[in-house]
């Protein structure tokens, strides 16, 4: 019995400092209970440990249950063409080589769609319904519904969007909604607490937590010539549906714009990636002011000075210290060219930011319009220059583009890459743009270009790569080219 007894005094003993439910427990005849009582909770510590002094640690709890309100689900849906077989029978002879068949339409002669959908998440950054998400989200989207925290849905009006930064920006007609104000994505500081808040695998409102891992990360993952990347890496867990959601610090406001993962599985396995405040917080005024962005262009090529580039290339090109990024070219006529900027330069600050990587140069040139001026120092021959270079849009003139002028690559609606030397050799063009896919809504779409037709001209100027098509800014009258059997064609738009 005494056994029996002392077993219960250590139960008893722990129930009441954990100030838990009352036991009560039969021995035989005797009846012993421990009746509950509230204590004060403190935590066991071992040897090791300082006393607990809970103002000494992160608390979430804030940032998380109001920042939740501001971040949306959205669902995206696209209108899609299915081929039809026919009764004619289908020949992918014909269909590689863009003849039209009647057999892929349906019996009245007009094409077949289905309707695909797919989710992401999006962040209110004002009160009468502007939210941003990422342009792949919402990019080729037909229709766009907004599903808010407190379950009311919206039609949403796409107001830009911008594939070099995969930002774009909504509208839903509502008023007095739940926003979150932008922070400073420059202040975040390496291992500080972040949470990312979003919708994946349709789990709306999913708010996970980690800590800046990273900052300035290049990854070569938007698919545009123009790709600005300079990414917060985070340990915060994201997974497919979180895209378009937001990072925030322990304050509750906006750093960053969950964007992708890298992992061999499409799933979280550890570091995700979000577009930084700073980039974010432009691109969103220019979408909402111009229906585009207002890019600026620094007009050079370059390569990070890091100990692959020293080991390399430093002995031939007279470079023994990292840091800074090479010119290893200068766009005639650009802002860099104009400056006096040269082939073999080291820039190695711009307004008086170090360039530890091209993804910093990036990312300051990205908060810039045309016409703004930024200081670079530069490292010639050994020594210290500084040149005042007035930035450039993407046709290499100083002034904003206005809403008259075209972006030709959305216009077109499509993905693009260099004719290959060989393919101009056969098709004996001295280059051009080749149609890698084709989008919907899009002027190819609606000419019926092919995948793999190869744009030799556009309004009768020559176009000899993408970056050629990409200064252009004139309305699209019509574009000439080659298919890869030799057959051209010619495509006049009619309004």
């Amino acid at each position: 019995m005494k056994k029996a007894f002392l077993f219960l005094g250590i139960l008893a003993a722990s129930a009441v400092a954990g100030g838990v439910s009352a036991w009560a427990v039969a021995d035989g005849g005797a009846r012993v209970e421990y009746i509950e009582r509230e204590v004060e909770r403190t935590p066991a510590l071992g040897a090791q440990f300082t006393a607990y002094e809970a103002g000494q640690y992160p608390d979430l709890t804030y940032a998380a249950e109001n920042a939740v309100k501001a971040v949306v689900n959205i669902e995206a849906t696209q209108r899609v063409e299915v081929p039809q077989r026919g009764q004619f029978g289908y020949d992918p002879f014909l269909e590689f080589f863009g003849i039209p068949q009647q057999q892929q339409r349906g019996g009245n002669g007009e094409p077949r769609y289905q309707e695909r959908r797919s989710g992401g998440s999006g962040v209110i950054i004002s009160e009468d319904g502007y939210v941003v998400t990422n342009n792949h989200v919402v990019d080729g989207a037909t229709k766009l519904r907004v599903k808010l925290n407190d379950g009311r849905a919206f039609d949403a009006e796409l107001i830009g969007k911008d594939s070099a930064t995969d930002v774009a920006l909504l509208k839903i007609d509502a008023a007095k909604l739940p926003t979150l104000a932008f922070g400073s994505s420059d202040a975040l500081r390496l291992g500080e607490w972040v949470l990312a808040i979003g919708s994946p695998f349709d789990l709306q409102s999913t708010i996970t937590a980690g800590i800046v891992s990273a900052k300035a990360r290049n990854l070569g993952a938007i698919p545009n010539d123009f790709s600005i990347e300079s990414f917060i890496q985070t340990d915060a867990a994201v997974n497919p549906g979180n895209s378009g959601g937001a990072l925030v610090n322990t304050h509750g406001e906006l750093v960053g714009i969950n964007t992708l993962i890298k992992s061999q599985t499409g799933s979280y396995i550890g570091y995700s990636f979000a577009i930084p405040e700073s980039i974010v917080r432009k691109v969103v005024v220019d979408l909402k002011e111009y229906g585009f962005v207002q890019r600026a262009l620094l007009g050079v090529m370059f390569r990070p000075v890091d100990q692959d580039f020293i080991d390399n290339e430093g002995k031939e090109l007279g470079i023994t210290e990292i840091g800074g990024v090479y010119v290893a070219g200068v766009t005639e006529g650009g802002s860099a060219s104009e400056a006096g900027i040269r082939k073999g330069d080291v820039i190695l600050e711009i307004d008086g930011v170090a360039l530890g990587s091209s993804a910093t140069l990036q990312e300051q040139i990205a908060r810039r319009r045309p016409n703004d001026k930024v200081v670079l120092s530069v490292k010639r021959d050994g020594k210290l220059k500084q040149f005042e270079v007035v930035l450039r849009n993407k046709a290499d003139k100083p002034e904003l583009l206005t809403r008259e002028d075209v972006d030709v690559v959305e216009t077109l609606g499509g993905k693009f890459q260099d004719a290959g030397e060989k393919l101009c050799r056969q098709l004996e063009i001295k280059g051009g743009v080749q149609v890698a896919s084709v989008k919907a809504e899009g002027i190819l779409a609606r000419a019926r270009v092919k995948q793999g037709f190869v744009i030799t001209h556009i309004n009768d100027r020559e176009v000899r790569s993408v970056a050629d098509m990409r200064r252009l800014n004139d309305k699209i009258r019509s574009i000439d080219g080659i298919y890869p059997n030799g057959r051209a064609a010619s495509y006049v738009l009619v309004e």
